[in-house]
């Protein structure tokens, strides 16, 4: 793993540097707080018809809101990792230095990742405006943040395998934005396939919709955490191996 941190450090700087990160993170917060608001303002007036759904299991899993600023987001975060610095030419420079290619990888992924999860620290505070005016389920709300960050993580490894294969920033930001609908849509399959049916139990074991939906009740389904888990994986893998290949010439 050798020049794992310069690499993190740089693209660590490089991206907060950028006006695109500070519009990103501004568009973020605003529709995560104007989506937290209008939640609230909506479950607090519907008593009835509420059920016992709580704002957390309604910010984090019943809502289309939440998967729009993950496809919104995540793109546009990885689009440059890798096909700047090939558009640029820097990519030369880079993998003649003394790193290993996984270094450069995972630094770059890593980058991306705590980025993203920076993004989500904000919003913490809706979770301690929700306890100190009532009850709040803890477990839920950790298991809500674990959700968002497996599902985050896969997404941006899509994005930086993406950003890997070509040297134009928008070719990658629109493959990636293609496999992240492509996966939301075959998840969505769970509730147009026939129940009992292999089909059916496929869509709902890649479901982001249903992992969302569980993990905002607090359910972590061990099942759930090993597809996100492949999901990293997989396209990490991938990456490497295109990295390797320029190496190699």
């Amino acid at each position: 793993m050798r020049g794992f941190w310069p690499i993190f450090k740089r693209e660590l700087f490089a991206f907060f540097v950028t006006p695109l990160a500070w519009v990103l993170l501004t568009v973020f917060l605003l529709v995560q707080g104007a989506h937290f608001f209008l939640l609230v303002d909506h479950l607090s007036t519907v008593t009835a018809d509420a059920g016992d759904q709580t704002p957390l299991e309604a910010f984090f899993g019943d809502t289309v809101v939440l998967y729009l600023v993950l496809f919104l987001l995540v793109p546009p975060m990885t689009m440059r990792l890798f096909a700047e610095e090939r558009r640029s030419g820097t990519i030369e420079t880079l993998m003649t230095a003394p790193v290993s290619v996984p270094a450069v990888v995972l630094a770059k992924y890593a980058a991306a990742l705590v980025t993203y999860i920076a993004m989500w620290l904000p919003t913490v505070l809706y979770v301690l405006i929700l306890a100190r005016t009532g009850g709040i389920d803890l477990h839920a709300a950790a298991a809500s943040y674990l959700g968002v960050i497996v599902v985050g993580a896969g997404y941006l490894a899509i994005g930086l395998f993406m950003s890997a294969l070509t040297r134009s920033q928008f070719l990658a930001l629109l493959g990636t934005a293609l496999v992240v609908l492509l996966l939301f849509l075959v998840g969505m399959g769970e509730f147009v396939t026939r129940d009992g049916t292999t089909l059916h139990d496929v869509c709902v074991h890649l479901s982001v919709w249903s992992t969302m939906t569980e993990m905002a009740r607090g359910v972590v389904d061990s099942r759930r955490l090993v597809w996100g888990a492949t999901l990293i994986v997989l396209p990490l893998f991938g990456t490497v191996r295109v990295v390797d290949a320029w190496a190699w010439g």
